[in-house]
């Protein structure tokens, strides 16, 4: 890309946001267009519209979206679906219209089937049904990738889509009632360590397996498809392994010094029992994740540490 490539990250302030203002920043690209949803509602049709025609952007990476955990999905579906069918359809079309150069279309693991083999290709979107507890929000975000497959083929767009494994790091969020469960489980680890607890309540079983990915190694994945001149496709973006929730939690709370004994709650749900993507399509073309699981938790915890550990205690479990 150009150095001068007028670069409109949307959702800047969100943790895939912020960590594509990191990247970029990093790289020399100096006209970066930021806007907060006080500024720009990527709902208003007509505002995204003006918003392209007066910035002339040359690309966009699409991080824009409502996210949450298993807890805030089931909770909320219809809000998880029209909000980002809604910043989707949009952004695509007034990119399109506007002739954006590039764009990137962030998604998410939890597009493919519930009973996906392992690990799980690009190719196997759409085989089988998906995992109901994330249903709405899996359903938006494969409207999105196949409105990106849909300009490409109508009207020449350069529009590609990644699709992360689960993400963690720094402007996570934290809040216990619609967190995911990495934040959640650093968050809980915190503040039973702060209160001197014996014991860890975590959701579901603690067998189902997980792939985590630095939000950090996604920022550079996305840049690296942006400067290697990919003008369509689908692309996993994980680490290629995977590890239980027992595991997990045992991590954390090795990282943040919490003690006590983990009591699983098996009445709370699992979601999906393992959810491991195949990385060697993004791996042939030459980019691999590169920061390890406990170093990166290790990195977010400081980074909690600095924003979030005053936040007043919840009494919501996740």
């Amino acid at each position: 890309m150009d150095k001068n490539a007028r670069i409109f990250v949307a959702g800047h302030r969100g943790m895939v946001g912020s960590a594509l203002v990191r990247r970029l920043n990093a790289a020399g690209y100096r006209n970066i267009v930021t806007r907060t949803k006080a500024h720009l509602d990527l709902t208003d049709q007509d505002g995204v519209n003006l918003f392209f025609e007066e910035e002339q952007i040359d690309v966009v990476f699409l991080a824009a979206a409502r996210v949450g955990g298993i807890l805030a999905n089931s909770s909320f579906p219809a809000s998880f679906l029209y909000e980002n069918l809604v910043i989707e359809t949009n952004v695509i079309h007034a990119a399109c219209r506007w002739n954006v150069s590039k764009l990137v279309f962030f998604g998410s693991s939890c597009i493919y089937p519930k009973a996906c083999p392992q690990p799980i290709k690009e190719e196997y979107l759409l085989t089988s049904p998906l995992e109901p507890t994330n249903e709405a929000y899996a359903i938006a975000k494969i409207a999105g990738l196949k409105m990106c497959e849909a300009y490409n083929k109508q009207y020449g767009t350069r529009f590609v889509s990644v699709m992360p494994t689960n993400l963690y790091g720094p402007n996570d969020n934290y809040d216990l009632k619609s967190s995911h469960v990495l934040p959640a489980l650093i968050r809980k680890a915190h503040e039973a360590k702060l209160r001197g607890d014996t014991s860890l309540p975590v959701w579901g079983s603690g067998t189902p397996r997980r792939e985590f990915l630095h939000v950090d190694d996604l920022a550079d994945a996305s840049v690296y498809l942006m400067e290697n001149d990919i003008d369509d496709g689908v692309f996993n973006v994980g680490v290629g392994h995977d590890l239980t929730i027992r595991e997990l939690a045992e991590t954390v709370c090795r990282v943040v010094g919490f003690e006590g004994e983990l009591v699983f709650d098996p009445s709370k749900p699992d979601g999906t029992p393992r959810k491991l993507l195949d990385v060697s399509k993004l791996e042939g073309m030459g980019w691999r994740a590169s920061i390890a699981l406990e170093d990166g938790i290790r990195a977010t915890y400081g980074d909690f540490l600095d924003r979030h550990a005053s936040m007043p205690q919840m009494a919501e479990a996740v």
